[in-house]
């Protein structure tokens, strides 16, 4: 892997937790690392920092290619992190990483059931839930259900024969109230299992259950006059409240579902897996599918699909997509959301979609930089429906108040990027008064005219800065050079950023975001800045010399002499007699001082 590879694939590395996965020349990963954030974790490898170690130099020598997952917290890039390392066992990683596991609460398989944490998983017949990469995640959810529910946490036998036979007695956790004493029968195996059961559903995730069961039971105990346990019961009705609203991710009553969104381009599609289960992401994936032929949207999500379904094992029984895919699988509910839960779910897919295939330009962009010219005006050509791409492009812009100097500006853009040495200024010579309309026909011919007669270029696109009328004097210049069906003309409407096309009455509208309308709102705004700017000089200069040139015995030449000097015409009304006669001489500095004495003595 060359050094510019490396630094190109550091440049788009993000900043986000996530992990990483360092590949040899024969594409085996060879070590899997985690990090709170990729881009200095990765480039701390490649910082030419001697106090590396030897292992690690020789890690970094063997790396030929460098690929990132990116998760929503450093718990998740930790979670993963070990999953992939057990999946491909990394020869680096042997020498470099955690070989802790993570830990599970088990259910044991045992007459009334212990709930605890563990890290060791038995083959007996017990329940696990898990993995956290989040111990203290994990023991708060162990300390919630302490609080709803008394559970033993000895490691008696607690077969019934025992029980009857007295063989056991209460301890210190009954005394205190973390036991109801099933070890000496003051609590029943069945009242027992339905604590269970209720833990099993906060596991998972379903904590609407739990409260309503908790609800019904405090208004029986209202309603049997029991107000001290009603209040205890209402208190972990409470607490499960604030828990759940600390720790749901989404909503739990969506469980066990896949979510699968697809962008696109001209050359790939983009597929962005979500997996759901008991209330919670845990998996989340991207795919590139390199078009070949013109395949479908819907053909392209059910590749992605069939590909990715059984990857990951799922069992999903429902499908979140934005569209029905071609073919989709028996057994299996698809289901295209409008709004809720399952709509922002889907909308958190195609983000991850979006970035996937941002990251993915830009570093095709780092290797080739005219690669994001060519996709800019490949775009530009299939929105505008031009032949051929629009490497030049022109627009106009006229610039007037009340009529008072009009002037037209044009711009420049090759390679969708401007082109300054070749804007232009154009004052209109012979329209009279405020005529936008007869000012842009009048611009457009004399432009297109000089081209043609200097044998310069043509313009693939010309834009026209206003609606209607504006382009249709354009095209009216452009039918009288023959240029009407060489030059493609658009015209855009300042008000709804409407694009319009000669001859036709419905206005284009592009998407906010587009790129095309993006490169001409810039064509845009910059003819009207490089027109306004000149307007202005244009205008404080008339106004200038109108002003002294007004004065009788003072000419053109003089007045320019005098702005020379001075700078303004503010300056030569506060100048002296002694300072105006060694600009212009003594007569006609006395002539300019008498005529500003006025003015200048009420400065």
């Amino acid at each position: 892997m060359s050094s510019d590879r490396i630094d190109n694939i550091l440049k788009t590395l993000p900043s986000n937790p996530g992990v990483y996965q360092y590949f040899d020349k024969e594409g085996k990963i060879i070590y899997i690392g985690k990090a709170k954030n990729l881009k200095k974790r990765v480039m701390s490898y490649f910082n030419k920092d001697t106090s590396l170690t030897g292992k690690v130099r020789v890690l970094v020598s063997r790396i030929a290619d460098i690929k990132w997952i990116v998760v929503d917290t450093e718990y998740d890039a930790l979670l993963l992190e070990n999953n992939l390392i057990k999946e491909y066992q990394p020869r680096y990683n042997v020498l470099l990483k955690d070989d802790k596991s993570f830990p599970w609460i088990c259910i044991k398989n045992e007459p009334f059931p212990r709930v605890f944490p563990t890290r060791n998983l038995v083959k007996d017949g017990s329940e696990y839930f898990g993995p956290y990469a989040s111990v203290k995640m994990m023991n708060t959810l162990l300390d919630l259900i302490r609080q709803l529910y008394p559970l033993r946490n000895c490691n008696l036998n607690l077969d019934q024969k025992h029980i009857k036979a007295g063989k056991y007695k209460v301890c210190l956790e009954y005394h205190i109230g973390n036991c109801l004493g099933p070890c000496v029968g003051l609590q029943s195996e069945e009242d027992y299992m339905e604590n269970i059961r209720s833990i099993r559903s906060i596991i998972r995730g379903n904590m609407g259950m739990v409260r309503a069961q908790l609800n019904d039971l405090m208004k029986k105990y209202a309603s049997d006059f029991a107000f001290e346990k009603a209040q205890i019961v209402k208190e972990k009705i409470e607490l499960l409240d604030r828990f759940q609203i600390k720790s749901l991710v989404v909503n739990p009553a969506i469980n066990n579902v896949d979510v699968f969104s697809i962008v696109e381009d001209e050359q790939a599609a983009y597929v962005n897996f979500v997996k759901v289960a008991s209330g919670a992401i845990i998996q989340s994936h991207t795919v590139e599918l390199k078009k070949k032929l013109e395949e479908t949207t819907e053909e392209l999500l059910s590749l992605a699909i069939a590909d990715l379904h059984p990857r990951f094992s799922s069992d999903a029984t429902e499908i979140i997509v934005p569209l029905m895919p071609e073919f989709q699988m028996p057994g299996i509910t698809y289901t295209i959301p409008k709004r809720g839960d399952k709509k922002q779910l889907l909308e958190l897919s195609e983000r991850n979609a979006k970035y996937y295939k941002l990251d993915k330009q830009r570093q095709k962009e780092l290797v080739d930089p005219e690669r994001r010219t060519h996709r800019i005006l490949d775009t530009i050509k299939k929105d505008l429906g031009l032949k051929e791409q629009p490497v030049h492009m022109e627009c106009f812009d006229n610039s007037n108040i009340q009529g008072a100097y009009p002037v037209s500006a044009l711009v420049v853009f090759r390679n969708a990027r401007p082109e300054k040495k070749d804007y232009r200024h154009f004052n209109i010579k012979t329209v009279e008064g405020p005529n936008d309309f007869a000012s842009m026909e009048e611009v457009v011919y004399r432009r297109y005219s000089r081209l043609l007669e200097e044998g310069e270029s043509l313009p693939q696109l010309v834009v026209i800065d206003g609606g209607k009328g504006q382009l249709s004097s354009a095209m009216a210049s452009l039918e009288r050079l023959g240029l009407h069906k060489i030059i493609r003309l658009v015209g855009i409407a300042e008000k709804l950023e409407e694009l319009y096309f000669p001859g036709d009455p419905l206005p284009l509208h592009l998407d906010k975001k587009s790129e095309t309308l993006k490169v001409i709102q810039q064509m845009r705004d910059e003819a009207h800045r490089f027109g306004i700017t000149h307007h202005r000089k244009r205008r404080e200069k008339g106004t200038i010399k109108t002003e002294l040139t007004e004065i009788d015995g003072i000419g053109a030449a003089t007045a320019e002499t005098l702005l020379r000097k001075f700078k303004s015409v503010k300056n030569i009304k506060n100048a002296s007699l002694d300072e105006l006669k060694a600009a212009i001489g003594n007569n006609r500095a006395t002539i300019v001082y008498e005529y500003f004495g006025g003015q200048r003595s009420e400065v």
